[in-house]
């Protein structure tokens, strides 16, 4: 564990009615403690939980268009409005890490073949030997996972990490994630609608669904409700899901 609570700095703020202030997981945000290695942000798209993984990012100083502190290229966009608002309170505080945004993840590709052409001695050592385009989607995610993230004390930010995975993958992600994390070599904090990745053991899920971010137990969570009525009740649920409307 090195990062250990967020606050959000409310002497800053001016108004809350503007974005991203008005996001009420945003708005009523005061202090956020972290008390796992492994945190999971949980929510409906736009309840905020990205935007402050974004701002977690920006404050770590890693590339807001996805990667670590020496991934040096521009993205359009790529900006956390809302870093400039938090501290963060570490013991110890790391540098290390990395920052994964599904939605960029091509051009953080891009940018490792542009080191590529640059200096053809560059071997994509750290992401399974070969440019991350001549692999599947997700297998580059994989690739990334597995070589990336190694070796010494690091934060890992990640946004969605199971966009490119299939069940199967998203499991071998796991596999990741506990190898790293009980060592006590890396913190984990992951956006997700994943109910595998959610089953991660002795997790932290906050829930951004309900103004003020709430843990909750895995069980209580929509994505496990939902999968798990679809599952034991497929038919049932498509049949009310596509009925004719009278």
């Amino acid at each position: 564990m090195y990062l250990k609570r967020i606050t959000l700095l409310r002497d800053k703020v001016s108004s809350y009615q503007s974005y991203p202030f008005s996001i009420p997981s945003v708005k009523h945000l005061h202090e956020l403690e972290l008390d796992k290695a492994v945190t999971f942000f949980v929510g409906e798209n736009g309840s905020g939980k990205s935007t402050l993984l974004e701002a977690i990012a920006d404050k770590c100083e890693f590339n807001m268009a996805g990667g670590g502190r020496n991934n040096s290229y521009q993205l359009h966009a790529s900006e956390s409005v809302l870093g400039e608002y938090i501290r963060l309170a570490w013991l110890p505080k790391v540098t290390n890490g990395f920052f994964l945004r599904a939605e960029s993840f091509y051009q953080f590709a891009n940018h490792l073949d542009e080191l590529k052409r640059d200096d053809p001695s560059y071997q994509y050592q750290l992401y399974g030997g070969k440019s991350l385009h001549h692999q599947s989607h997700g297998e580059s995610f994989l690739s990334l996972f597995m070589n990336r993230f190694k070796g010494g004390k690091a934060l890992y930010l990640l946004d969605e990490p199971e966009a490119a995975l299939s069940p199967a993958r998203q499991l071998a992600f796991i596999k990741v994630i506990h190898d790293l994390a009980t060592k006590g070599q890396a913190q984990f904090i992951i956006a997700t609608h994943s109910p595998i990745l959610l089953g991660y053991p002795d997790a932290d899920i906050l829930s951004f669904d309900h103004e003020k971010i709430s843990r909750v137990s895995y069980e209580m969570t929509d994505h496990y409700q939902l999968t798990h009525t679809f599952l034991q009740n497929r038919e049932r649920v498509l049949m009310d899901l596509l009925k004719e409307e009278p």
